[in-house]
């Protein structure tokens, strides 16, 4: 009898945690390593939610607080998808955990049972396929490429329900590929679901604030307010606000759902940080006019990125909508050879060789459920991106 559980050992470490860390050590041992592996906003977390943090230091709200979040965090998220989504909610529909990821892990631990099907689009999130097979349930991968965007159609939606399907994972704008759903994609997407009345909707809205060119940011259950009954809408405060450390993710749902998640969270980590629900109040009832000027700045490096990567040989890059990563093919580099010797059969080889070659760390698009291609996060400095992007190009030409 072994000591890890099946269930653990279903599951597989995440890559970008990994590679991460691998640039890490790699830096430790005295090399010159650029890393946009990591999703992680680099501005500071702004001041006057920082100062938040501190007066709930200074009051004593170091306690335990409800297992769901403070009433006032609660409050301030029901607002804000008033506000910003459309969606009719009160605080008693809202739900507080200790970062996004727990949202949506507990959303899935709390409703899923051997045997039960999770639609998840194809490019994905890392950690998607994991938490459902963590919870014994199988993922159903759903096909989009360069050809659709990167965006899940309703055919090919329509094509991975069955019987066995309880939820659907929607990511928009997208980790890894920034592809941004309008309102319009979200219709024909809802069509399907409504045809399938048992199939539950998780959206992961967490980079909602970062949509580019103008365009309107949408989620599902404002689209369709018919899917409201059925639908998680997931936020956070770690991209829109630079908070990742404070770890805050709160979302809104169906009431049965959301005791559900709080009987586990009880069970697990309880409440989220005092201190974080404190700073996260002032965060979404605050000021928002600063996120004018922080979309800009992505938005003017994401255009620097793809056009030096449509540039390199070998490599071919769709225009991001959203977030803040850039998803290019390398099929061009694959099976050749790198300058220093290494073969490149897979876009593993291709990260792993620009990492120990040239000093830049990326993810792989395997990863995320997508061979052929790599994440490049141009959450850094202009300085940090240009340099990246030279070394890149330099790989590039190199390969013969």
């Amino acid at each position: 009898m072994g000591l890890i559980s099946d269930a653990l050992n279903r599951v597989q470490p995440s890559a970008t945690v990994s590679i991460t860390q691998s640039a890490r050590e790699l830096a430790r041992q005295g090399k010159d390593i650029i890393a946009l592996s990591a999703g992680e906003p680099d501005f500071d977390t702004p001041e006057n939610v920082c100062k938040a943090a501190i007066a709930a230091i200074e009051r004593g709200e170091t306690r335990y607080t409800n297992i769901e979040g403070i009433a006032e965090l609660k409050e301030a998220v029901a607002a804000k998808f008033r506000r910003d989504n459309g969606l009719d909610v009160r605080a008693e529909d809202c739900f507080v955990s200790s970062g996004g990821k727990q949202v949506i892990f507990n959303a899935l631990m709390a409703t899923l049972n051997p045997g039960d099907q999770v639609v998840v689009p194809v490019p994905y999130w890392v950690s998607y396929p994991e938490i459902v097979r963590l919870a014994g349930a199988e993922p159903v991968f759903a096909q989009a490429s360069q050809q659709t965007g990167f965006k899940l159609t309703p055919a090919a939606l329509e094509a991975a329900i069955t019987p066995s399907t309880k939820w659907l994972i929607l990511n928009t704008p997208s980790n890894p590929s920034g592809a941004a759903y309008t309102a319009e994609e979200l219709r024909g997407l809802a069509d399907v679901l409504l045809r399938h009345e048992h199939v539950h909707i998780l959206t992961d809205d967490i980079y909602e604030v970062l949509v580019y060119d103008g365009r309107r940011f949408a989620t599902i259950a404002e689209v369709e307010p018919r899917l409201i009954g059925r639908t998680v809408t997931m936020n956070g405060v770690s991209k829109s606000h630079a908070m990742t450390g404070w770890r805050i993710g709160y979302c809104t749902g169906p009431k049965e759902i959301l005791r559900a998640m709080q009987k586990l969270q009880g069970q697990s980590t309880t409440n989220p940080s005092s201190i974080s629900q404190w700073a996260a109040v002032e965060a979404l009832n605050g000021p928002q006019d600063f996120l004018r000027a922080w979309r800009a700045v992505f938005q003017t490096r994401r255009d620097r990125v793809v056009e030096r990567l449509n540039q390199c040989a070998g490599l071919e890059c769709l225009l991001p909508e959203g977030a803040f990563y850039a998803f290019p093919s390398c099929a061009g580099l694959i099976g050749r050879t790198s300058a220093g010797g290494r073969a490149l059969e897979t876009d593993e080889d291709v990260v792993m060789a620009l990492l120990e070659e040239n000093g830049v760390a990326l993810v792989h698009g395997t990863a995320f459920g997508l061979p052929g291609q790599f994440r490049l996060s141009y959450a850094a400095s202009d300085a940090m991106l240009a340099a990246a992007l030279d070394r890149i190009e330099a790989f590039c030409a190199g390969v013969r």
